[in-house]
């Protein structure tokens, strides 16, 4: 085997095995001539070629088996280089359910636990938050492992791509942004658009590179990786390179580029294959003969997977949610309030949970969050408490990555009402990832964030109560609590989930001392049942409990008797326990304060009127209280005119006995 020179590589690894990297680029390109074949044949659905970047293969002989990789669709040279095999691949291409997804994600979105290669999601971009989270642990750890985030110049456009470098430059992380550069954004040109090619990206962080030399790859990324591991923060390598296939097997690439474009391209493994034969470090015959095996192997391989048997249907709820069995929760029941409940939880998650990490706006101390929630942790979490960007993408997105390998973060977001940048990451990465991965990767990420109105002054972008927004996403648990026994439950709960959790906490009911206390044993997902009743149940959750108790107590001097059920846990919710209920009673009404369509409630009310045994409970139809399709308005007056009262409960409940 024949090396690169020692003094080539000034950081990382001392030798480059260049038959390796031939190696591996060839089985690249081997494989996407059979898998676009595959494709044509009916056999593949979708395809995403990789030719044209194999030298990106590179990368990976500079990088340790215990660094990570965050991957680009089009990184197979650098990954089969990783130890991926073309049965992996194949695995991939065809959705075989031996494949790192069981068949549930789409070709060419590699993933591997064994290898330290996350999972792709085909947003674009949406890797470099976790990416920058996953460095972000091993700075917390101590270890010297560094990052590898994969991307293409066209994504860089995307801003949680800026968010993450601004993140790992703040915090000096040992990531590694290897930007792949082939002039086009599916058909549009980059050249002008990327941002290496204005004054957007400090020169500091970015180097040009050959992208199109193996070894130029591999000596850049050991740079790189020397540099981060002792602690002298992030660089990009932007590799300039060609893309010789269309976008994907769904694109032709000859509609936009002109023959002349075409025939210009640069072949990194015809050219890298020349370089080692003028070098004589090859033959003509070597490299005839190791086309020749490896067509072989990717015959063989490849029509071993073909035969294997096709993905089971009723395995596809596998891995949505942990199959852990969560022990039943003991609390304290020594809080009085909502806040003290959520510090008190907090403090008890950091001194149980080493690997707990708290992070979010304006939450160390002296200010500990702008309601209080994390007043006096900063020494409880030993510097484990830490202030956030105001970037609540940055939050969620680093939450990912820090929860992906190993740590446990839990993070405050001001308002629900700011969630909007953050979606991307809680709808595409950490709701999907245990589920996409069959279990190999999983993301015990806990948030947290006031919710709801009736405190006056809030208006549109401070009152919202949007659970219905969440509970549509599978894979994340949604609580909504409205008694400090339930807040610190839900807590408690969730730093012991393998899943992430969602606990939303009414503004209106934070700071009401309530001293009843309840059973001090819970299991996650139950209700509560707040009042018993034999006439009519009434399901109402957050802020909406207070209006069905009142309502409740308020025709008790009529004999009406109500059961009210506090869900608290949406997703998954209670059902047996509404169900048991409404056999008893015969009658629901089901209260919210998020607006009417589309809502949670609603969806209460369909799966009891769809169920035959719970139809045929009903004595009469049931009822939702809820808001109208409107926003919430600034004017407490005019808030409340469009708030769910307790007069409107007070009638529903009359509507439906009557």
């Amino acid at each position: 085997m024949t090396t690169i020179d020692s003094e080539k590589l000034f950081f990382g690894p001392t030798s480059v095995d260049l038959q390796s990297m031939l190696h591996a680029m060839l089985s690249s390109r081997e494989f996407d001539r059979r898998a676009g074949m595959l494709s044509r044949q009916g056999k593949a659905w979708f395809h995403i070629s990789s030719s044209g970047h194999e030298a990106l293969a590179g990368a990976a002989v500079s990088l340790r088996s215990d660094d990570f990789i965050f991957p680009h669709y089009r990184d197979r040279a650098l990954l089969m280089m990783r130890g991926m095999s073309v049965t992996d691949m194949t695995r991939d291409l065809i959705a075989a359910p031996q494949s790192h997804s069981g068949g549930r994600n789409m070709g060419s979105h590699f993933s591997s636990r064994e290898h330290n290669v996350f999972s792709i999601a085909s947003p674009v971009g949406s890797q470099c938050l976790p990416a920058a989270g996953a460095a972000w642990t091993q700075k917390l750890t101590g270890t010297d492992n560094v990052v590898l985030c994969s991307i293409g110049e066209a994504s860089t456009r995307q801003g949680e791509f800026f968010e993450a470098v601004a993140w790992a430059v703040d915090c000096q992380l040992p990531i590694i942004f290897l930007v792949s550069d082939n002039g086009y954004g599916i058909s549009t040109p980059t050249t002008g658009l990327a941002p290496v090619h204005r004054p957007v990206l400090h020169d500091s962080l970015v180097r040009r590179i050959d992208g199109v030399s193996p070894v130029d790859v591999a000596v850049a990324v050991g740079q790189a990786a020397a540099s981060a591991r002792i602690g002298r923060g992030p660089t990009i390598l932007w590799c300039d390179l060609d893309r010789l296939d269309s976008h994907t097997s769904s694109d032709d690439h000859r509609v936009y580029r002109d023959k002349a474009d075409l025939a210009k391209l640069r072949d990194p493994v015809d050219l890298f294959a020349q370089q080692l034969i003028a070098q004589g470090l090859l033959s003509n015959e070597e490299l005839e003969a190791q086309r020749c095996e490896i067509r072989g192997r990717v015959d063989g391989e490849v029509s071993a997977v073909l035969g294997e048997a096709a993905p089971d249907p009723s395995t596809i709820g596998t891995h949505l949610y942990s199959s852990a069995n969560t022990a039943p929760i003991r609390i304290s029941g020594k809080y009085s309030t909502i806040v003290e409940a959520v510090n008190g939880s907090l403090r008890h998650g950091l001194e149980d949970y080493p690997d707990m990490v708290l992070f979010g706006e304006d939450i160390e101390d002296p200010k500990g969050g702008v309601f209080g929630f994390t007043k006096g942790l900063g020494n409880a979490g030993g510097g484990r408490v830490f202030n956030s960007p105001l970037a609540e993408a940055t939050i969620v997105g680093a939450a990912v990555g820090l929860a992906a390998t190993g740590k446990r973060p839990v993070v405050e977001l001001q308002f629900v009402d700011f969630v909007g940048p953050a979606w991307n990451q809680i709808t595409n990465q950490l709701a999907t990832l245990r589920w996409r991965t069959m279990g190999s990767w999983s993301c015990p990420v806990v948030m947290y964030a006031p919710y709801g109105a009736y405190l006056p002054g809030g208006g549109i972008w401070h009152s919202q109560s949007n659970e219905a927004m969440f509970t549509h996403i599978p894979g994340l648990k949604v609580v909504v609590v409205s008694h400090a026994d339930d807040t610190e439950a839900a807590f408690l709960a969730a730093f012991a989930s393998e899943d992430p959790t969602l606990i939303l906490l009414p503004k209106h009911l934070m700071r009401m001392r309530d001293l009843t206390r309840s059973h001090p044993v819970r299991d996650a997902g139950r209700a509560r049942v707040v009042a018993k009743g034999e006439d009519i149940t009434v399901v109402a959750w957050g802020n909406c409990v207070e209006l069905a108790v009142s309502a409740a107590t308020e025709l008790a001097a009529e004999s009406i008797s109500v059961e009210v059920i506090d869900l608290v846990w949406l997703s998954p919710w209670d059902r047996d326990a509404v169900s048991e209920s409404l056999a008893k009673t015969g009658r629901l009404v089901v209260v919210e304060e998020d607006n009417r369509t589309s809502s949670f409630g609603a969806s209460v009310l369909t799966e009891m009127a769809t169920n035959d045994e719970d139809f045929f409970s009903l004595a009469a139809p049931p009822r939702l209280v809820s808001r109208p399709d409107i926003h919430i308005p600034f004017h407490p007056i005019l808030e409340s005119a469009v708030m769910p009262s307790v007069n409107d409960v007070v009638n529903a409940i009359r509507s439906t006995l009557n």
